[in-house]
């Protein structure tokens, strides 16, 4: 497979995503792991969330721009290495922004502690085994094993 086929596949998969934890470092270095909804199911390298400027995601960044995004289903798994920042932007909040984001920012999108988390992908990891749970299941009773797909990328 080409590097070029492999950003495919992982880009393939990104979008079938709907929430990320997202990894962030606290000040005695210790790693924390944050769920967010992802904003774009397009993926560019970037990766966009709508965030409480205030959150303690928001303030790790801050202090230190290296983050994580780790996504995962029943057959794909996807780690991201990159940074994170918060970005002032209106213009792309208000093209982000979906009415189910009122459950947590109730004042909607125009509440100044609404912000973007803007995330750069430096690297990537993908592991993908095709097949649905019946699938999984067979080859668990069978012992046959799941010939699956597992790339790294620089991006």
């Amino acid at each position: 497979m080409t590097d070029e086929d492999d950003l495919k596949t992982l880009t393939q998969l990104i979008g079938k995503f709907r929430f990320a934890m997202v990894t962030t470092m606290e000040t005695d270095g210790s790693l924390v792991a944050h769920p967010l909804t992802v904003q774009e199911a397009e993926f560019d390298g970037d990766l966009w969330f709508v965030i409480g400027k205030d959150a303690p995601a928001a303030q790790h960044l801050a202090r230190n721009p290296h983050a994580g995004v780790s996504m995962s289903s029943d057959d794909a798994w996807v780690s991201l290495t990159g940074t994170g920042r918060i970005v002032e932007d209106r213009a792309k909040l208000a093209e982000l922004w979906k009415p189910a984001l009122e459950a947590w920012f109730p004042n909607g999108k125009d509440d100044p502690n609404v912000g973007l988390l803007h995330f750069t992908a430096d690297g990537a990891e993908f592991w993908h085994s095709p097949g649905s749970k019946i699938v999984h299941l067979v080859t668990l009773l069978t012992r046959r094993k799941i010939e699956g797909e597992n790339e790294k990328l620089d991006l």
